[in-house]
């Protein structure tokens, strides 16, 4: 038995070894996340849970990654999740352009489940109009967004036309342009 504990042991040590600092750094304040594959420039990628993404956030921003670089979604496929992403930066001294950290978060949503995660508007006023992009396209909810409304498409559309299982409606209203 003793093996099996030592063994166990282990495995949660070369688990924490791999995680990459920010994930790390993280965890070590009671933030949970999981690390992900670095991105193909290097760059770390983890995931946080909804309930913690607003923690997280709020952490790597007093840590120095103070612009939102980018937010959006993506669907995984039909029957599969939606995410939520994030890029964030730590915009410095122009100077020092080759000094720029970066990293990126995802939140995983089931499909079938809630699909709310927390609008980070508070923190990153940026994040106004991608988050509203990102409802209107996949359908998923920004959590105290100051204007949860749709931006892109009719407040009367049905549906999330950028989802791998949207079915697109079979009429077009027709409007003269004239």
């Amino acid at each position: 038995m003793d093996i099996n504990k030592n063994n166990s042991t282990s495995s949660e040590e070369e688990i924490i070894e791999t995680r990459g600092i920010i994930s790390k750094k993280l965890l070590s304040e009671g933030i949970q996340n999981e690390s992900l594959d670095n991105d193909h420039l290097g760059i770390e990628v983890l995931s946080v849970k909804p309930n913690f993404l607003y923690e997280a956030v709020s952490k790597l921003k007093s840590l120095g990654f103070n612009y939102l670089q980018c937010q959006g979604g993506y669907d995984e496929g039909p029957g599969k999740r939606l995410v939520s992403f994030y890029h964030f930066i730590e915009v410095g001294d122009i100077k020092e352009l080759d000094q720029i950290k970066e990293v990126r978060l995802k939140v995983f949503l089931a499909r079938d489940a809630d699909l709310s995660v927390p609008s980070l508007y508070s923190l990153f006023k940026g994040s106004d109009w991608q988050e509203r992009e990102t409802y209107d396209m996949f359908g998923i909810n920004y959590t105290n967004h100051p204007c949860p409304k749709r931006l892109l498409m009719p407040e009367d559309w049905r549906g999330w036309p950028l989802r791998k299982d949207y079915i697109q409606p079979d009429f077009y209203e027709l409007q003269d342009a004239y």
